[in-house]
């Protein structure tokens, strides 16, 4: 071939490949526009009986406002389906056990476990029972989200890439997406954690199983009750671990040890802040409420911030004006304020789960034991469709307590009763908070709410704040300890009812016009045995927002804010000092850098700093050493025991760390000292080898926002980064208020003031549309990264649509 022939052959090959990728980005560029949402003009809505505006914002803050309640239920769900269908679709998806449908089997684990609570079938009992206003105005909201899909000019783009169509929704879907909720703060149903439990307390002597699972009363921060008393240290008749030492065999490495630890102290958590002042301390007599929702963030954010405006004859001037976020997939407004009253939630850990021991009868496996003689167990072949692979069919065996889950430490079958499987606890009443004229009105609410069980706290504007917990089913239990499987087929044992109103804890106006939540416990004595123990938080953090709500007499919404962003590392400050004491007199160069890179303590979790991320990992490499040969005496007979999850160890680790009983010590150390400079020298030689050594260990070199949209994994790097949040440095910690983590942490942040709604805050990682060609893909997020205020209220109209009912 002669040279000019190559090159014409050369440009005809450029050209064609340059066309092929014009056309391949043509079409990808039509597919991502044709489902973006309509934004402008008029669309006719056959569901409506009056017309509803839709206006946008520059944060794409959504306004609806029409005649009634209904109307805007039904434009909700068009507005929902039009910014979210895909991620509507993956929260119904998820708790029914229908994932592998859509993305295929690396889905498959997560449908088997999910699958076999039933949930679609809870979900319709639940609609089933409900009012006809109430499943009208979730036939309202389906059509709304159906018809929304069906104006898409191409489905959503997500379904192009996963060569699958969108399913309709149906107006019981809405309570899968409160069962996603359930499973997410829960612990997924699987009630990992009490097996955990089982398996230590079955082997180790009571008093030290008791003294590892202490709480800690140096960080408990209830709003009402007394400190925890502090653990008692088994003696060394009790225990001598020099004397009968349980050194790990070599498969039980310490690092597989550390493994077997670390992993459930380091989890993020799903919880949440939230904290109120009193009118008294308010220069307008409203009181505020301060919120921020501690979960796993993606792109698009969970939440879709939403103002609702309607003719309302409980409102002042018969119109309601609500502003906060809503959850798509439901039509409720979930945290927010009504221009009266604010309302927020934490996850209340409250224990919502037991294992029952299924007795078999030994001549009909069929049958189990009950009080009143044998019961027939109930089997369900539940079909899991998978993509592009032949269905699975999952045999799922059912007692009247739930599902059969797991298997005690003998062996024993075990029942999962857990209150998600029970249609009880599904509703809308959640949903009657926007008509809620004052705090007592609003805690009257929270018996009668099918949710998940939280912390609600409320503020009004006559300067009132009360909190109580939500959930219309907290059980009544009897005969048997809730942290560890047991014998309902006793009479008298089990859950024998449900709580009644009148049986709630509940706070309204304290007298220091403060009050606080943060997952920690809240209550004590019989209050404490109705909650149960679900695996509180410490309460480092809630004891640094009540000290930080003490601070000052006087708020307004930023000061709020400022708390919700404290990033201060009190929690550390005694594992410093200790660090500092233990390389006192080092010669070691490492360790000498060690000790003098933590000498200066900043006393921070910031994105620079050196000292915390050095402390912090001191802890880790402390608590797994110190817990080692607990857990290896477990491992020698439950293998695949871990730490029980949700489970601070702080108090034992401390109070061993402090008080250094020589009978508690791994044998492998010759004293406690050398257990710390071990630790410490773990810590030096890992991150030192690190580029640039410990000076360059930042605490942001770790700690980013890593907030992915669901399908970047799947994508290639460039791809994946036009659809990902910037993966940046960030502040905060686990037990801190600024709780950040990557890919968790504040899934929004509000401070509200009733009736001042204007002087208000809201911000949001994430951004409030799926479409990356969207003006509103990540609006809002870089504010929420740097902790700046933005208004609760939207701003001026960007682009506004009109809904109009068909005319017949």
């Amino acid at each position: 071939m002669t040279t000019p022939r190559r090159i014409r052959w050369l440009r005809y090959l450029l050209s064609t490949v340059l066309i092929l990728l014009l056309v391949a980005f043509g079409a990808v560029w039509y597919l991502v526009a044709g489902s973006r949402a309509k934004l402008d003009g008029t669309v006719t809505a056959k569901g409506l009986s009056d017309s509803v505006s839709v206006s946008r914002d520059a944060l794409g803050t959504v306004t609806l406002q029409g005649k009634n309640r209904d109307d805007l239920s039904y434009a909700l769900g068009y507005v929902h389906a039009q910014e979210r269908f895909f991620g509507m679709d993956l929260m119904r998806r998820l708790p029914a056990g229908e994932l592998s449908e859509l993305v295929g089997p690396k889905a498959l684990d997560v449908d088997i476990n999910h699958r076999r609570h039933r949930m679609r079938a809870t979900a319709e009992a639940a609609f089933a029972q409900l009012s006809v206003e109430d499943k009208r105005l979730l036939e309202r909201y389906a059509e709304g989200v159906n018809q929304g899909l069906a104006d898409l000019h191409a489905k959503p783009w997500e379904y192009f890439l996963l060569h699958t169509q969108p399913r309709p929704w149906k107006p019981e879907d809405t309570f899968l997406v409160i069962a996603a909720m359930y499973l997410d703060l829960n612990g997924d149903g699987q009630n990992q954690r009490e097996l955990a439990i089982s398996q230590l307390r079955s082997v180790l002597p009571r008093q030290v199983a008791d003294f590892l699972l202490s709480p800690d009363p140096d960080w408990e921060a209830p709003l009402k009750g007394d400190l925890s008393r502090p653990s008692v240290t088994p003696s060394q008749d009790v225990l001598d671990l020099r004397e009968h030492p349980s050194a790990p065999s070599e498969p039980e490495s310490a690092s597989a040890l550390a493994l077997a630890i670390l992993p459930a102290l380091e989890e993020a958590r799903p919880g949440s802040n939230n904290f109120a002042v009193a009118g008294n301390l308010t220069e307008s007599g409203a009181a505020i409420l301060a919120n921020d929702m501690h979960l796993s963030l993606r792109v698009p954010n969970i939440w879709f911030r939403t103002r609702l405006r309607y003719e309302d004859p409980t409102a002042p001037n018969n119109q309601r004006d609500a502003n906060g976020v809503t959850l798509p997939g439901t039509p409720a407004l979930v945290v927010g304020s009504n221009g009266q009253v604010a309302w927020g939630f934490t996850n209340s850990y409250g224990d919502w789960l037991d294992w029952v021991r299924v007795l078999r009868d030994p001549n009909d496996p069929g049958k189990y034991k009950v009080p009143e003689g044998w019961a027939t167990m109930e089997s369900h072949d539940e079909v899991i469709a998978i993509k592009d692979r032949p269905a699975r069919v999952l045999k799922v065996e059912t007692t009247r307590w739930g599902p059969i889950m797991g298997a005690d430490v003998d062996g024993t079958p075990l029942a999962l009763s857990w209150i998600a499987d029970s249609p009880r606890a599904y509703n809308l009443g959640v949903m009657k908070l926007e008509h809620a004229r004052d705090v007592s009105g609003a805690l009257d609410l929270a018996p009668q709410m099918g949710m998940p069980p939280q912390n609600l706290l409320a503020a009004d504007i006559a300067g009132h704040i009360g909190w109580t917990v939500t959930g219309n089913s907290i059980p009544l239990r009897s005969g048997f300890d809730p942290q560890l499987p047991a014998d309902w087929s006793q009479a008298g044992q089990g859950w024998i009812g449900w709580a009644t109103p009148d049986q709630y804890p509940r706070i309204e106006n304290p007298g220091d016009g403060r009050l606080w939540t943060a997952n920690n416990r809240t209550v004590d004595g019989a209050e404490l045995a109705l909650l149960g123990n679900g695996g509180f938080d410490l309460g480092a953090r809630a004891q640094q927002i009540r000290d930080g709500l003490r601070t000052r007499n006087s708020f307004g919404p930023g000061n709020l804010l400022d708390i919700q962003l404290d990033n201060r590392a009190l929690f550390l400050g005694r594992w410093q000092r200790l660090l500092q004491d233990t390389l006192a007199g080092t010669r070691d160069p490492a360790l000498v850098e060690l000790r003098q890179l933590t000498d200066a303590w900043r006393n921070r979790a910031a994105i620079d700093s050196v000292d915390y991320r050095l402390v912090r990992a001191f802890r880790k490499k402390v608590t797994a050493a110190v817990l080692a040969p607990f857990v290896a005496q477990v491992r020698v007979t439950h293998k695949d025991f871990q730490w029980p999850a949700m489970n601070s160890s702080e108090s034992a680790v401390w109070t061993l760390v402090r008080d250094r009983p020589m009978h508690l010590l791994d044998a492998r150390y010759a004293d406690w000292n050398a257990l710390l400079v071990d630790a410490a020298r773990q810590v030096a030689q890992e991150l030192g080898k690190e580029p640039g050594g410990l000076a360059a260990r930042t605490w942001g070199e770790v700690n980013t926002t890593g907030i992915r949209h669901p399908l970047s994994g799947a994508l290639p790097g460039l791809l994946a980064r036009v659809l990902d949040m910037p993966d940046e440095p960030i502040p905060g910690d686990q037990d801190m208020p600024r709780v950040d983590k990557p890919g968790f942490g504040a899934s929004e942040r509000m401070d509200v003031m009733p009736g001042h709604e204007a002087q208000s805050i809201l911000h949001m990682p994430g951004g409030q549309s799926d479409n990356p060609l969207s003006p509103y893909y990540g609006a809002g997020h870089e504010d929420w990264v740097n902790g700046r205020p933005t208004p609760l209220l939207p701003g001026p109209d960007q682009h506004v649509m009109t809904l109009e009912p068909a005319r017949h």
